[in-house]
């Protein structure tokens, strides 16, 4: 099991279906659905959609494999393709996709696996990827590693569990620190994959928090 944006492990197909919805006085939003495996998120209704072959683009930039079925959406006056994994960016982008695993890496699925499904957050996760680069002779490009959460889930749905965390990140290239918020998803088999990620600047994160926690409670394995 490799973090994601090293190698992707996701696949299958689904389909997508955006819906706004309001309510008199009530916040207006967009719904992201995959409905052939009810699953679902919401974001408010400025945020912009990233463009399907800029997000590719993006991933296979940094050397993470593009799933099947997978959306973006960035908050501001437009969504940019190249802010999948910037760290200098000040509104909140999110990333989701859902997909099914292999024989293999669904007998090695952890909850550190879960962990480290995007970046490396367990701690031999993160020692593995530090020495990858200190092999090669290279700087390691993430520094000052922090955890600021990491919570275990049981939504209680046909055995679905996983885990969110919340840590920071900093470029070493130009200091600049993100936060990410992320929630890794498996089914009872183990043989599926829902996952989203939320990330901005710490600064985006800490003064944005009220509305990012609603994309990310929202996302939510069944029935709308």
């Amino acid at each position: 099991m490799a973090h994601r944006v090293a190698k992707g492990l996701v696949g299958g197909c689904a389909l997508l279906l955006g819906v706004t919805v309001t309510g008199c006085g009530a916040p207006q939003y967009t719904y992201i659905a995959n409905s052939s495996a009810s699953t679902y998120f919401k974001v408010p209704s400025g945020w912009h959609e990233v463009k399907a072959e800029a997000l590719t683009t993006a991933e296979k930039a940094v050397g993470s494999s593009p799933a099947p079925w997978q959306v973006a959406y960035e908050a501001g006056t437009q969504a940019n393709g190249n802010d999948f994994l910037s760290f200098d960016v000040s509104h909140p982008f999110v990333f989701a996709e859902v997909g099914g695993l292999g024989s293999t890496a669904s007998q090695s699925l952890s909850y550190d696996a879960l962990r480290d499904f995007f970046l490396p957050v367990s701690s031999t996760a993160r020692s593995n990827f530090s020495q990858a680069f200190t092999s090669r002779g290279e700087p390691d490009p993430f520094i000052n590693f922090q955890q600021i959460s990491d919570q275990v889930l049981t939504p209680g749905r046909d055995g679905v569990h996983g885990v969110r965390e919340i840590f920071d990140y900093t470029d070493a290239l130009d200091g600049v620190t993100d936060t990410f918020d992320e929630i890794a998803l498996t089914n009872a088999d183990q043989n599926e994959i829902y996952f989203i990620v939320l990330h901005c600047t710490s600064t985006c994160y800490s003064n944005d928090q009220s509305e990012i926690n609603d994309v990310m409670t929202s996302f939510t394995i069944g029935s709308p």
